[in-house]
């Protein structure tokens, strides 16, 4: 073991040593499930790979999760979509694409409200336990979908159901309103080094 590597390692098992004799669990917290709303934000990647790991792991518990992409077309098929599919987790593409790439934003403002229109009803039904609103914050953002409707459809649900929404930019009303949230700030990315979007990486 190099010089470098011993140093580390005893200054952290000092630290972690601390940690454990100084752990106390906190008092008042609550037991059983309650529904909650989680924001994953920022402009870092891995925002709706997040969502993904939740599905997954509410899956293995036995919840009964839907995932609504808000930006993805309804025909695309990237990995997400394949392990879905063989897990037998619904989803729905609402979208027409970036938006960037747009060649009617007029279009795509009426996707977005059709598509909360979908995702409210889902909301509403009382039929699943984690719903994700996937790139959802672009439509908020943008006012095609008003945020006073959504905040009251949040703060009616079902108090068992989880909420997940994901992109860039959250209103700071959605933060406000969120039990959790998680802005994932880039550090590096390989795009920045000319590397392009790697299947089964980005798609």
């Amino acid at each position: 073991m190099d010089d470098t590597t011993r140093e580390r390692r005893e200054a952290a098992m000092r630290e972690l040593t601390e940690q454990r004799d100084n752990y106390r669990k906190k008092e008042g917290i609550s037991k059983g499930r309650r529904g909650l709303v989680i924001v994953n934000t920022g402009n870092g990647k891995g925002k709706t790979t997040a969502a993904l790991g939740l599905m997954m792991r509410a899956h293995g518990r036995g919840l009964k999760t839907r995932m609504f992409q808000f930006l993805k077309h309804d025909t695309a098929k990237f990995g997400e979509h394949r392990s879905l599919d063989a897990l037998g987790l619904p989803y729905e593409g609402l979208g027409d694409g970036w938006t960037w790439r747009s060649k009617d934003l007029e279009n795509s403002a009426e996707l977005a409200a059709h598509g909360w229109t979908l995702a409210r009803a889902a909301i509403e039904s009382g039929e699943y336990d984690l719903i994700v609103l996937d790139e959802f914050t672009y439509p908020l953002k943008y006012g095609w979908v008003p945020w006073a409707e959504v905040e009251a459809v949040l703060r009616a649900r079902d108090p068992a159901l989880h909420v997940v929404i994901t992109g860039r930019g959250a209103l700071p009303e959605l933060v406000e309103l969120a039990d959790t949230v998680s802005e994932i700030t880039p550090v590096k990315h390989a795009y920045q080094a000319g590397i392009g979007g790697q299947q089964g990486i980005e798609y």
